[in-house]
This record gives structure tokens, C-alpha cells and sequence, in this order.
């Protein structure tokens, strides 16, 4: 007896616990349609992707798709919950993400809200899009059919509600309809090839000055903001003539530079989609069979 209370308690004070074996793993979330089924072919999961993606630009919140086997041994509201509680999508200071879950051999589906969006969704407008929208195609075998039925519906009840607009969310954009991204593709993309053009016909210095200027004015132009046009446009000018500077021997480098950046980074499909840091998943939303 002594032996195995002393076993017991070397695997209790190791971690070990009982409930926490054998649940299912969360993926990694590494796009907005998830499949670990392979139910879905390659051009159906890119679809529904560009689809989510169309959506959260224009709007702002997040939505994800995640199809598994099975979430035994536990229902499929927990399992969400947890995916949930992992993967915290939505905006940060907004919570306007939603998942979509399908656990395939447990003929299961949930829609899960996080905070923000139960209003726009509430647990009833859920249920009736899945059973109206999702499980009636999912009974044909028409997952990929079910999935963008469910998405077009989710979508319009998202778009009803009044939520702040995608370029005025995170605190660091220095003004709505403007992004950092902007920044950073007029700096390192427009400023050295308007650098060299001008800098070929004017010379450096007053081919630097005209490209500052030029950026400060469509800073100004986007923004209506004086003081972000002067700071870029300067900051464009220095970059124009370390450019300018540097082309005569690197010109092959910054072409080079210019396409590694654009297939590894901004340009590249596929990749760069992570959570938005927000969701709060509160168990809002609804459950249904096929």
C-alpha cells in the first residue's frame, strides 16, 4: 500500500492528471480554412480562404473555418472552446472573431461566437444558419457547398452590425485609411525606383528632393495630415538619396532585394495570416447534427 500511494503521489506532483489525457490536439492556426480531414481539395479550400480574407478586409473581423476527424472525448462545444481560447482571433480591441467548426465523423458542427459579435449573432440566427445553410448540404456530401452557404450567411449578419471600420482598429495607424504597411511599401519599394529614375535624369540631389516631395504630397493626399506629409516626405528624401547613393553599384541588389521581399513577405500567397490577439469566447453561438 505504501508503494503505491508513493507512486501515486509521484505521478500527481509530476503533472499527471487523468482528464487531460487523450483530448484531442488544437492545430496550429496557420490560415483561415483549416482541414485536417482532407475533405476539401486544394482549389476549395483557397476559395473559401479568399473568400474569409475579402471579408476581413472589408470589414474587419475574423472568421475561421476548422474541419477534424473528431473532438472525443469531448463534445464539440468544449473542444471549440478550447480552439478558442488558443487561438484568440478577432481584433485585439475589438473581439469580432467567430469560428466555424466541423467534426466530421461525429456528423457535428458549432459556431462559436466571441463577445463582441453575439449581438450581431445571437445563439438562435446561429442554429438557423446551420440547419438551413450548412447541415442540409453537409447530409449530400457537399462540404466545400455547406461551408460557403454558412459563410455567405455569417457574413451578412456580421455586416449588419455596426463595428468599427478595419482601418481605424489598431491604435498605431497613424490615420484612418492609412496602414504602416503603406509606409513601408512607399518607403522600401516606391522611394528607391523613384530614385533612381529621377536621379537619372535630374541628378541626386534634386532627384531626391522631388521624390521626398512627391511622397509627402500623397501622404498628404491619403492622410489630409501636414505634419505625417512633412515627416514622410523628409524621411522619403533621406531614403531617396541613400538610394540614389547606393544604386551606382548595387542596382542589381535592390531589384533582388525588392523581389525577396515581395515572394517571401507582402506579395507572397499563402502565408502571413495569424490571429488578430482579440476573441474572447464566452460560449455564445450554437451546435448542430447532419
Amino acid at each position: 500500500m505504501r508503494a503505491f500511494l508513493l507512486c501515486l503521489s509521484l505521478l500527481l506532483t509530476s503533472g499527471w492528471a487523468p482528464s487531460q489525457t487523450g483530448l484531442q490536439p488544437i492545430p496550429a492556426l496557420s490560415a483561415r480554412v483549416i482541414d485536417t480531414t482532407g475533405t476539401l481539395d486544394a482549389a476549395q479550400r483557397q476559395a473559401l480562404d479568399n473568400k474569409l480574407a475579402a471579408f476581413e478586409s472589408a470589414k474587419g473581423s475574423q472568421i475561421v473555418v476548422l474541419m477534424v476527424p473528431t473532438t472525443l472525448p469531448e463534445d464539440i462545444v468544449t473542444y471549440t472552446q478550447r480552439v478558442g481560447d488558443a487561438w484568440k482571433i478577432g481584433r485585439k480591441d475589438i473581439g469580432d472573431g467567430l469560428l466555424l467548426v466541423v467534426a466530421k465523423n461525429d456528423r457535428s458542427v458549432r459556431i462559436a461566437t466571441a463577445k463582441t459579435l453575439e449581438g450581431a449573432i445571437p445563439d438562435l440566427a446561429a442554429s438557423q444558419v446551420i440547419e438551413r445553410a450548412i447541415t442540409p448540404r453537409f447530409r449530400d456530401g457537399d462540404f466545400a457547398g455547406g461551408l460557403n452557404a454558412g459563410i455567405d450567411q455569417i457574413s451578412a449578419l456580421i455586416s449588419g452590425e455596426k463595428l468599427p471600420e478595419p482601418s481605424a482598429v489598431r491604435g498605431g495607424t497613424p490615420e484612418p485609411g492609412f496602414q504602416w504597411l503603406d509606409i513601408a511599401v512607399l518607403l522600401f519599394v516606391a522611394v528607391p525606383f523613384a530614385a533612381r529614375v529621377l536621379g537619372s535624369i535630374l541628378g541626386r540631389k534634386l532627384g531626391s528632393l522631388l521624390t521626398g516631395a512627391a511622397i509627402g504630397v500623397l501622404v498628404w493626399l491619403l492622410t489630409t495630415s501636414i505634419v505625417l506629409a512633412v515627416l514622410l516626405g523628409m524621411v522619403g528624401m533621406v531614403f531617396a538619396l541613400a538610394s540614389a547613393l547606393a544604386s551606382g553599384g548595387r542596382s542589381a541588389g535592390w531589384g533582388a532585394g525588392m523581389g525577396g521581399w515581395n515572394s517571401g513577405g507582402y506579395g507572397g500567397s499563402g502565408g502571413g495570416f495569424s490571429s488578430g490577439g482579440g476573441g474572447n469566447f464566452g460560449g455564445g453561438g450554437a451546435s448542430g447534427k447532419w
